[in-house]
């Protein structure tokens, strides 16, 4: 049995240009990006690079629309390798790229087709949440079923990480919150998954203890102050997709997607709204298992006095670095909560069965029912 795995070769510069010329970028690259992070670091250093951006074909997280749309524009030019630099959304739309024979998105999330990898991948992430750059996972809104699908296979495995700090440096707030809260789920769920071992659990909690005292420290100095620790957000959130990436993800991301999917909420907001109801659940269904480990690792880092407040004191400090909504705040109806119930069982069975506990459509009916 494989108990861990990690495939990408991880380098650190401190500036873009460093690793322009450490890894030899040239015009056999094709370079995925958006132009915000093209103009800000890339387009002075004049690169004759093939430069794709995902948002010339639609705003927001990835669809399969606008995957199929950037293999075709991949398709017209010869290239070696493929480098990825931006948030989870490029990430999971240039691991496409380096497939053999790919047109139509939807053949590789339904597995019709054989996969074949004939194309490096780089992956340079500009957010601190997927941990995309060492995980074979992409996910995608599937327009024609209404909800999202997500996949994952060793082909997609970048071939190496590059964590560039400087890129991170002036991230908007939002997506410095989504991203991290993202990344603390990634960690959370690959430490209370069945697939859990000793060598996944010291990247999860080395990735809570680095994102929960990095949201003390703000919630202490103000939340400005979280571009001061960048890295460390960037590092954990590394460590959070080497610990999952082994293990994957389970019932939070179930129960994230139908919202996701319909109302286009960030992927990282919707994880944040079933992170803690769904690990309240596991602690009242079997509190003496993995889950007890999980709050007292809680305990430590929050430098709590016992367990009676753990929930109470997480969801404060999570609730500081981003207020959570009602579902029905983002359009969410609540005839929806029994379609989206019914939904995640037929349709996430992949996600819910990587459980701690399993979760009856009672429990995950209720979790909604809370929430909205």
């Amino acid at each position: 049995m494989r108990l861990f795995r990690l495939q990408p070769e991880i380098y650190k510069f401190d500036k873009f240009s460093e690793f322009v010329k450490e890894f030899g970028i040239n015009d056999k690259d094709v370079i995925v990006v958006n132009n915000s992070i093209y103009d800000k670091f890339i387009k002075e250093l004049n690169l004759r690079s093939v430069f794709i951006s995902p948002k010339k074909y639609g705003e927001g997280e990835p669809s399969d629309e606008i995957i199929d749309q950037v293999l075709a524009e991949a398709a017209k030019n010869e290239f070696d390798r493929v480098v990825a630099i931006g948030g989870g959304a490029v990430m999971d739309i240039a691991k496409f790229l380096v497939l053999d024979n790919v047109s139509d998105t939807l053949d590789v999330f339904e597995r019709k087709i054989e996969f074949k990898k004939i194309k490096e991948l780089i992956a340079i992430p500009t957010t601190c949440g997927t941990g995309s750059e060492v995980t074979p996972y992409s996910v995608a809104e599937i327009k024609s079923k209404g909800t999202k699908m997500g996949i994952g296979i060793d082909e997609f495995l970048p071939d190496y990480a590059v964590l560039i700090p400087e890129l991170l440096k002036n991230i908007p707030y939002k997506f410095f919150a989504f991203s991290t809260l993202d990344a603390l789920v990634h960690a959370a769920e690959s430490f209370v998954s069945p697939g859990s071992n000793p060598y996944t659990d010291i990247f999860a909690e080395k990735a809570m203890e680095l994102i929960l005292k990095g949201y003390k420290e703000i919630s202490e100095k103000g939340r400005e102050y979280y571009s001061e620790i960048i890295e460390d957000f960037l590092i954990g959130s590394n460590y959070a997709g080497i610990a999952f990436g082994n293990t994957g993800v389970g019932p939070v991301h179930a129960l994230s997607y139908p919202l996701g999917g319909k109302y286009h909420v960030a992927h990282g907001e919707c994880n944040y709204e079933f992170f803690t109801p769904v690990f309240k659940t596991y602690t009242k269904m079997a509190p003496d298992g993995k889950i007890k480990r999980f709050n007292d690792l809680v305990i430590s880092i929050l430098d709590l006095k016992d367990d009676s407040d753990v929930y109470t004191e997480l969801d404060k400090l999570l609730n500081f670095v981003w207020e959570k909504n009602k579902l029905n705040n983002f359009g969410m109806e609540e005839k929806e909560i029994l379609e989206f119930t019914e939904s995640i069982i037929e349709k996430q069975q992949r996600l819910l069965s990587n459980n701690y506990m399993p979760l009856s459509k009672d429990q995950i009916l209720t979790i909604y029912r809370e929430l909205f």
